[in-house]
């Protein structure tokens, strides 16, 4: 830290209790000066030869019979007009970074010029502040953060404008050259201890570019404020660097309790904090933040209340990158009237913005042929990261009792179908939905399942369903039929007819409209392509069994769903009337026509986020 010393007089000053100052001398004090709550015995001569504004109060005092003079509002309060009064007698001063912008406001009110004296204070504080305050990084923060209690003193003689300056010019230039940051500093020169005992001095390792954002974290919002703006005025620092900065001083200044943000002491102090970094964020949308801390921006915004016009640029900024998001961030909790815990209507905002800002620019739709000759497509890692996002924050908000079917089906199909090869993810979420919300009609289950096709689901998502009560009973059976293909296919090179029939039962709305009759008859037909294709198989030998049995799926789904497919067949010859709504609304699982077989269940547990 950079000083200087003013006087050459051994410091006279003493204290006779807490509110009486006077200078120990062989000659009596003639003047009485109250600042505050302090009275300062002091001598009329030294001072009047310095200060222009003490010889008119002097001069009054006398006019009225009196050797008081009260000074209200003195800026810099006692301590400030002590320094000026030593300076007055020669005795040593010694200004620092934290004394020297109270001592400048001080010598300004006393009107220390130097129409008074030649070399007065006012001439010597600002030799210093150029010479050595402003060219120090440190001191330059330092004298920033005092100026806030001495405002408007400090903005009227320009320290405030100097040091931001001065502060965003620093911070421009080639990072090699920084030696200044005193947060940073101890991190340059580390030792290294040999095996030998023998001390090597390691290879300073290179300053990167956000070396200085840490070091103005301490400065008010207000000034952070303005010196953020300076750094970006100069053009000179990339987004991703400006945004770090913002990233820094929000997680410096803001709390990670929930309850903080919303109690009313401090609701107004984040919001104008949070207001604030929304409005500093790096013009260009693309580049600057991480879409995560966006996020949690937005959760702080709409908790302490900011501005819609914040929110609304925090959404457009998020749905830019909202293929970089986790689950966790989009947990954003509603608030009243809302009755859901999260703001479901929030996300599906975001889901839609991003879906029509890649309108024009994805590439979905370009499919090539790899190695093997199966199609693929290029450029849509983005959607599929976005669709598995979805389909976890499906399953997270599932178990909110107050989730309307509506809203869940809504963002469920807002993701389009190429953003889901496989969905075990929304088979999940389904699955909890059904759970948490059992007195669904028939036609609410028809409608959320009709989300899945059970074409995509894996072999471990298809063990799960066939054995899920929960289901519908028609949904069950396709799901056994689809991997009775699956494993005929994979083991016994299965024919064609059977994948083109296999393709007309997908669980979608369609589906949902036929009548039980038409279910009946499709199933049958299915399952004679099935029963002709083993009695083929059978012909071929026990080899070619043992060959089949490999597939994940051959051992037990095959005469699993043979036995339910028996099943069907008897009651719908028999009883058709009377079990034709069970079988296609029902929620009976195969468990309960096989009492053998164990049921599994996917667990999810409700998690909330707080603000880091």
């Amino acid at each position: 830290m950079k000083f200087m010393k003013l006087g050459s007089k051994p410091d006279a000053f003493q204290a006779d209790g807490n509110c009486i100052r006077y200078v120990a001398s062989e000659l009596t004090t003639d003047i009485v000066i109250n600042v505050g709550d302090i009275k300062f015995y002091l001598h009329k001569f030294p001072l009047l030869s310095k200060s222009n504004r003490l010889q008119k109060l002097v001069l009054k005092a006398n006019e009225e019979n009196t050797d008081e003079v009260h000074i209200v509002d003195f800026p810099g309060g006692p301590k400030a007009f002590e320094i000026c009064a030593k300076f007055c007698y020669g005795m040593i001063v010694t200004l620092n970074a934290y004394n020297v912008v109270a001592a400048r406001c001080a010598a300004e009110y006393l009107e220390m010029t130097e129409d008074a004296d030649r070399g007065n204070l006012i001439f010597k504080i600002e030799v210093f502040l150029n010479s050595s305050v402003f060219r120090s990084w440190k001191d330059s923060i330092i004298v920033l953060q005092t100026t806030k209690s001495l405002l408007p003193w400090a903005e009227e003689l320009k320290v405030v404008g100097r040091c931001i300056d001065s502060i965003a010019s620093k911070t421009s230039v080639d990072p090699s050259s920084v030696n200044w940051s005193y947060t940073y500093n101890r991190k340059l020169a580390v030792g290294e201890i040999t095996e030998h005992g023998t001390r090597l001095q390691q290879r300073i390792q290179s300053v990167p570019k956000d070396w200085w954002i840490e070091d103005i974290c301490e400065l008010d919002i207000d000034l952070y404020k303005r010196v953020m703006v300076a750094i970006k005025s100069k053009g000179r620092m990339s987004g991703d660097v400006i945004g770090e900065a913002l990233k820094v001083y929000a997680i410096r200044w803001l709390p990670d309790s929930i309850d903080a943000l919303v109690s009313d002491d401090y609701t107004r102090r984040y919001r104008s904090l949070v207001e604030t970094i929304i409005w500093l964020l790096p013009s260009d949308k693309g580049v600057g933040c991480l879409c995560s801390f966006l996020l949690k921006l937005l959760k702080v915004a709409i908790l302490v209340g900011a501005g819609d016009a914040a929110r609304e640029e925090l959404v457009k900024r998020i749905s830019l990158h909202l293929d970089e998001a986790s689950v966790g961030d989009l947990m954003i909790p509603a608030r009243s009237p809302d009755t859901t815990v999260y703001d479901v209507e929030l996300v599906q905002n975001i889901v839609n913005r991003f879906l029509m800002q890649n309108q024009c620019t994805r590439d979905l739709g370009y499919i090539e042929k790899n190695e093997k000759g199966e199609d693929f497509v290029l450029g849509r890692g983005s959607w599929l990261k976005v669709g598995k996002l979805i389909d976890g924050y499906l399953a997270e908000i599932a178990s909110d009792p107050n989730l309307s079917l509506s809203s869940f089906t809504s963002l469920a199909k807002s993701i389009p179908d190429s953003a889901r090869p496989i969905h075990d993810g929304l088979y999940k979420a389904v699955d909890l939905y059904l759970k948490e919300h059992p007195n669904l009609t028939k036609g609410e289950k028809k409608s959320i399942c009709g989300l899945m096709d059970v074409k995509k689901l894996t072999m471990e998502a298809s063990m799960h369903a066939a054995q899920n009560e929960r289901l519908p009973l028609r949904v069950v059976v396709q799901v056994l039929f689809f991997e009775q293909v699956k494993a005929a296919s994979a083991g016994y090179n299965a024919p064609q007819n059977v994948s083109r029939d296999s393709s007309q039962s997908t669980t979608n709305t369609e589906d949902w409209n036929r009548t039980d009759t038409e279910d009946y008859k499709l199933l049958k037909k299915q399952m004679n392509h099935m029963k002709i294709h083993d009695e083929d198989c059978q012909e071929n030998g026990e080899k070619k069994s043992k060959k089949g049995s490999k597939n994940r799926g051959g051992a037990l789904l095959p005469s699993r769903s043979r036995r339910i497919f028996d099943k069907l067949w008897v009651g719908g010859r028999g009883h058709h009337e009377n079990r034709s709504s069970d079988t296609s609304g029902s929620s009976q699982s195969p468990t309960s026509v096989n009492p053998g077989e164990t049921k599994s269940s996917v667990s999810s547990s409700r998690q909330r986020h707080s603000i880091s």
